[in-house]
């Protein structure tokens, strides 16, 4: 069975107005149905890492499919040998 890892991905689109562009990667994420939590400086998403990177990819071809001609996209990938999970790492928070 594949570990749930916890991967943040950042969209930077090059352009003059990134916000409608950022809401489209937002909305590329959330239609592949992985569990995911939208904050002020990027997206967190949880499931296997082959699902992570497919919807961070989506994120970022979604920038391209709006019209823009370069982005940046960072990806942070947080695993272990127990997995992790979004709600571990934010429970000592809620």
């Amino acid at each position: 069975m594949a570990r749930t890892v916890t991967v943040g991905v950042e969209v930077l689109p090059m352009c003059d107005d990134p916000y409608p562009v950022v809401d489209r990667a937002i909305a590329a994420i959330k239609a592949t149905g992985i569990k995911h939590q939208v904050c002020p400086m990027e997206t967190v998403m949880e499931g296997t890492l082959e699902e992570c990177l497919a919807a961070a990819r989506a994120a970022h071809e979604a920038c391209f499919e709006a019209g823009v001609r370069k982005a940046l996209t960072i990806v942070k990938i947080s695993d272990g040998i127990g997995g992790s999970t979004i709600d571990d790492k934010m429970a000592k928070y809620r």
